[in-house]
């Protein structure tokens, strides 16, 4: 009797030789990609302004395989600005046509060029007058045929061992749909801003909302002394914002230097007990860091990071030198930023 195929043995295989086979796939698939990112030209160009261009929604339709890169191209496109929304091409003969309008454009994705579904959508696409995209391997294939800009996304070969399932094809097709959205996105001069808006719950979006005032606090937490306080004074300040240094101001207010818990401990090395007695305008640091309160968090972390401090003064944007605030690394990378 002739086993199943899940129940044959595997062939015998070490793992360098398994290791070659992985590496073989990943190459010759990037191969596939060199060669496609060579030949394509003006259609791909009419593909991206007439998305560009789509008052409406882009329609990305697919089955199988297909279908599944359709999801992640609708994804990518919806990411980067452009509204898009992904249809089952089985669904979509069962109801789910009635989402698409004139204004659409419809963006067909099937290797073969041939599948029975996807080609039953495109008369619907035709009476409404909507553009039609297509994305497929075979550039005389009905799919082809039928569209009003066509795509190759041929490739010479797959890459699995067999040169059977929809390896190098399929991965063509995504990169395709990237580059569709990438084109597009620059057509829109779509801005950092403008890509946190559509994600406001992640962690990119955090990092490109949030900024510095969203995480200062009160005025009242502001650990503040005057340049002429002793150490000591300035000591019970410190400990009592909890920050682990503290601000040094001038009569009038104006930031003039910070004084650290590390000041204190490198003061202590030097004089013992006696430094707590020394005038903290002599001992602070004259150039601290500092940052206005509308830049983004993400760029407090980073000054934080390169200069190798845990601490960083927020000033008054007009003037750079009233402090309004402190902010810590350590509640910074908590938040989640």
């Amino acid at each position: 009797m002739t086993s199943l195929p899940w129940e044959r043995e595997g062939v015998a295989c070490g793992d360098e030789e398994l290791l070659q086979t992985g590496r073989t796939v990943i190459r010759h698939e990037a191969a596939e990609l060199a060669r496609a990112a060579d030949r394509m030209g003006e259609e791909l160009v009419r593909a991206a302004r007439a998305i560009h261009a789509c008052r409406g929604r882009i329609v990305v339709v697919g089955l199988g395989k297909s279908g599944h890169i359709g999801r992640k191209i609708s994804a990518t496109l919806a990411s980067l600005g452009t509204p898009s929304f992904f249809l089952h091409a089985a669904e979509g003969m069962h109801g789910d046509l009635g989402m698409v309008r004139r204004e659409d454009v419809g963006l067909f994705v099937s290797n073969s060029g041939a599948t029975a579904e996807v080609l039953a959508m495109l008369p619907h696409f035709k009476r409404l007058g909507s553009l039609v995209i297509g994305v497929t391997g075979v550039p005389d294939s009905p799919l082809a045929r039928h569209s009003d800009i066509v795509v190759n996304t041929g490739v010479e070969s797959e890459a699995d061992p067999l040169r059977l399932a929809p390896t190098s094809s399929a991965t063509l097709q995504l990169v395709v749909g990237d580059a569709l959205a990438g084109m597009t996105a620059r057509l829109r001069g779509l801005r950092e801003e403008d890509f946190a808006a559509f994600h406001p719950g992640g962690t990119l979006g955090r990092r490109l909302l949030t900024r510095v005032a969203d995480v200062l606090g009160p005025p009242e937490q502001l650990p503040k002394v005057e340049e002429n306080v002793s150490v000591k004074d300035a000591l019970f300040e410190i400990t009592d914002k909890k920050f682990g240094a503290t601000c040094v101001v001038d009569g009038a207010g104006r930031l003039t230097g910070i004084f650290t818990d590390g000041d204190l401990r490198r003061l202590m090395e030097r004089h013992g007990v006696e430094a707590l007695k020394r005038r903290i305008g002599d001992c602070m640091t004259r150039t601290p860091s500092a940052i206005e309160p509308g830049r983004l968090a993400a760029d407090a972390i980073r000054v934080m990071e390169e200069r190798e401090i845990s601490v960083l003064i927020v000033v008054d944007e007009i003037d750079g030198k009233t402090p309004l605030g402190m902010i810590h690394l350590h509640d910074l990378l908590r938040s989640g930023l």
